[in-house]
C-alpha cells in the first residue's frame, strides 16, 4: 500500500486511502479496505465495495483476522469466493448497523477517546433488520450517501403499503423486482411473502446470498428458485413456454446488476411482466427513467438526510468525518449546525490540523 495515501500517524487522526484509517491508542484501525494493512482490520459488511480483495497483509506482523460479524465473514465467501477469518478485540465493540444482514458499525474505546465508524448505516427498523442505535462517541466517521436536503424517504410502513397495493393491482401480470442481491432482495422476498402474490421466485444469485443468512441469522425465506434465469455464461434464456416460466401472480426477485441483461429483457417481453426498481435514489425523478422501470419505490438500506442529522445529534461527537455520496454537502450542513466536521479525501489533513 503506498505510504502517500495517508497522513503521518498521529493519534486521533482519521484519513482516507485504501479504506478509512483511524489512529487510536489501541493501534491503527483500517476499515473497509481492499488490501487492508493495519493493527486492527475491520469490515463493516459484505457489499463488494467494502470487502477486501485478499486476506493477505503487507505487514506480516499485523493481525490476519478481520473484525466483522460471522455472517459478514460467511457472506464474503459468496461475494468474493473466500470467507473472511473473523477476529475480535477487547477494545472494539460491534454494533448492528441496520444496513444489510450482518452489517456492523464499530466502536473503538482506547481509554481516552471513543471512535465510531458506521460503514453504511440505517436507523429504521424494517423487515428482518433492526435499525442502528447510535452510541456515545467522541469521533464519528459516517457515510453520507443521502446527505443532501431533498433526499427524505417516506416512513417504511408507508413504503410497504405502496408496494403491497402495486403488487395487488398488478396480479394479472408477473412482476420482476429489482434490488441488490444482498440487502433489498431479502426485504423484497419478505414483502412478497406477505402480499397476495401466488409465488416468490428468486434467481441463483439471490439464492446464494440467502443461504448463509438463513443459516446464521435465524431468517427464513419461503421462495422458489428459478433455475438458469441468470446463467453467468449468457447461454440460457427464460422460456415463457417452459416449465419454469413466469405466470400471472408470480414475483421474480433479481439483483440490480443484471436488471438490464438480455435474459431479463427477454423475460419481461416474453411473459408480459412488469418491472419495479427499489432504491433510495427513487426519491429523485430520474431513477425510473434511467432503469427503464414500470414502477419505482424508495426502499433504501441507508439513512435519509434527516436520519443522518438525527444520528449525529444522538452521538453528539466532538468531530465528524463524512464519506460516500454527498459527503461534502453533508459536512457543510454539520458545520452550519455547529459541529466540527469535514469530508474525507485522500492525502487530506485531519480535523486536528485546522
Amino acid at each position: 500500500m503506498p505510504a502517500e495515501c495517508y497522513a503521518p500517524s498521529v493519534r486521533g487522526s482519521v484519513t482516507l486511502g485504501d479504506g478509512v484509517r483511524i489512529e487510536t491508542g489501541v493501534g491503527t484501525v483500517v476499515a473497509d479496505a481492499k488490501r487492508p494493512d493495519g493493527d486492527l482490520v475491520v469490515c463493516s459488511h459484505a457489499h463488494t465495495d467494502h470487502l477486501p480483495n485478499t486476506r493477505s497483509r503487507s505487514n506480516t506482523d499485523h493481525a490476519t483476522a478481520t473484525i466483522c460479524s460471522p455472517l459478514t465473514g460467511a457472506l464474503a465467501g459468496v461475494r468474493r469466493s473466500t470467507e473472511l477469518e473473523v477476529g475480535e478485540h477487547p477494545d472494539v465493540t460491534l454494533l448492528p448497523a441496520g444496513h444489510v444482514a450482518g452489517s456492523r458499525a464499530v466502536l473503538i474505546d482506547d481509554g481516552d477517546t471513543r471512535y465510531c465508524y458506521t460503514g453504511d448505516v440505517c436507523t429504521r427498523d424494517r423487515c428482518h433488520l433492526d435499525g442502528f442505535e447510535p452510541p456515545d462517541a467522541d469521533v464519528l466517521v459516517m457515510e453520507a450517501t443521502y446527505g443532501k436536503p431533498g433526499y427524505v424517504f417516506p416512513d417504511h410502513d408507508e413504503i410497504e403499503r405502496a408496494i403491497f397495493e402495486w403488487l395487488e393491482a398488478t396480479m394479472h401480470r408477473p412482476v420482476i423486482l429489482v434490488g441488490y442481491a444482498l440487502g433489498r432482495a431479502q426485504k423484497l422476498q419478505h414483502i412478497v411473502e406477505r402480499s397476495a402474490r401466488t409465488r416468490c421466485l428468486i434467481s441463483e444469485d439471490v439464492a446464494a446470498v440467502n443461504e448463509p443468512i438463513e443459516r446464521l441469522a435465524d431468517v427464513t425465506f419461503d421462495v422458489e428458485r428459478l433455475e438458469d434465469v441468470l446463467d453467468p455464461d449468457g447461454d440460457e434464456t427464460l422460456d415463457p413456454d417452459g416449465e419454469e416460466s413466469l405466470e400471472p401472480g408470480d414475483a421474480l426477485v433479481v439483483p440490480s446488476n443484471v436488471a438490464s441483461s438480455q435474459r431479463i429483457q427477454q423475460a419481461t417481453e416474453g411473459t408480459d411482466a412488469l418491472t419495479a426498481g427499489f432504491s433510495g435514489w427513487a426519491a429523485g425523478p430520474s431513477f425510473r427513467y434511467r432503469g427503464g422501470y414500470d414502477e419505482t419505490f424508495p426502499l433504501s438500506d441507508h439513512c435519509d438526510f434527516e436520519e443522518l442529522l438525527a444520528l449525529v445529534d444522538a452521538v453528539d461527537p466532538d468531530a465528524v468525518y463524512t464519506q460516500h455520496g454527498f459527503a461534502d454537502e453533508f459536512a457543510q450542513e454539520l458545520v452550519s449546525a455547529g459541529y466540527r466536521a469535514r469530508s474525507l479525501r485522500r492525502n487530506q489533513a485531519t480535523l486536528s490540523d485546522f
